[in-house]
């Protein structure tokens, strides 16, 4: 079996810094009732992980990018866009 794919993405974006990180997929654990989980991308943050989205290695950069940047607006930034202050 080869190594985890695990890849790295620190993205700076309205003057904050991201960091994401991919997860290989976890096995269904029946003894523990634990379904299997996906290959992911999860953000990073004061010691917390939030998933963001599947992760496909060799997926292009700015494509990559442009994802993570939708999701911060759709998940970080959403409250601070309907106030008007950014």
């Amino acid at each position: 079996m080869g190594q985890p794919t695990v890849e790295q993405r620190r993205l700076l974006y309205r003057g904050r810094e991201f960091h994401f990180v991919s997860y290989d997929g976890v096995p269904a654990n029946v003894k523990r009732s634990q379904p299997a989980t996906l290959p992911a991308w999860w953000l990073m943050s004061a010691g917390t992980r939030w998933e963001v989205m599947p992760f496909s290695p060799g997926r292009d950069q700015a494509e990559l990018d442009h994802a993570f940047t939708a999701w911060l607006d759709a998940h970080v930034f959403r409250s601070t866009d309907e106030t008007g202050v950014s």
